[in-house]
């Protein structure tokens, strides 16, 4: 593949990245119970990337480009489960996050696991592999190799924006823990990912 286009493809990923969305908000959610937890809330998400990159690469644009059925329903299931998330986090007493020390890994494996979900069913995220990946591609034709190529440096350019975002937040550890900030966080991220699920389910209705 050309440099050029490798470059302009990392740039575009870069400008998405930090464009504030459920990711970004769950990374600094998780973020208060520690910089482990938000890294880990980071690499659910990049592993999410790359399944839309093997779905892709797989034949997923294609299939979806045929069958408007089943694109609504990829994009209804989305909805869904972000607005599940929002209303979750909006009803989660206490507050903030366990403490990283005292719960030990458990924290870590629910924020990855809320991060990968949180990507692998955000239909803009899938949005973009299946309409912008291939007009990267060379004869906008899907190859493994190239696909996941692209995909890989889509993934990383979203972790280590994402993991900046958990050191940063993790640096203000002790001003995010507070019942007052933690709470803020809590219904901010809520509301953000709750706005989401909902146009989200809107726009597929039409």
């Amino acid at each position: 593949m050309d440099l050029s286009l490798l470059f302009a493809f990392a740039g575009l990923c870069a400008l998405l990245a930090l464009t504030p969305g459920p990711d970004t908000f769950l990374v600094l959610r998780f973020s208060t119970a520690g910089t482990r937890s938000g890294i880990a809330a980071a690499l659910g998400s990049t592993v999410g990337s790359l399944c839309w990159a093997l779905a892709v690469a797989a034949g997923l644009a294609t299939l979806l480009e045929r069958s408007a059925e089943a694109y609504q329903v990829v994009r209804i299931a989305g909805g869904l489960y972000l607005l599940w998330l929002g209303i979750r986090t909006l009803l989660r007493r206490g507050g903030g996050l366990p403490d990283i020390d005292a719960a030990g890994a458990g924290p870590s494996w629910a924020a990855a696991r809320a991060g990968f979900f949180s990507n692998v069913l955000n239909p803009k995220v899938g949005l973009f592999f299946v309409a912008v990946v291939p007009q990267f591609l060379p004869g906008h034709h899907a190859s493994i190799g190239a696909t996941m190529l692209l995909g890989s440096i889509f993934a990383l350019v979203g972790f280590v924006y994402f993991s900046l975002v958990a050191v940063l937040a993790g640096r203000a550890l002790e001003w995010l823990r507070r019942p007052r900030v933690s709470k803020a966080i809590d219904r901010g991220t809520a509301g953000v990912i709750t706005a989401f699920g909902i146009t989200t389910i809107a726009s597929a209705a039409r």
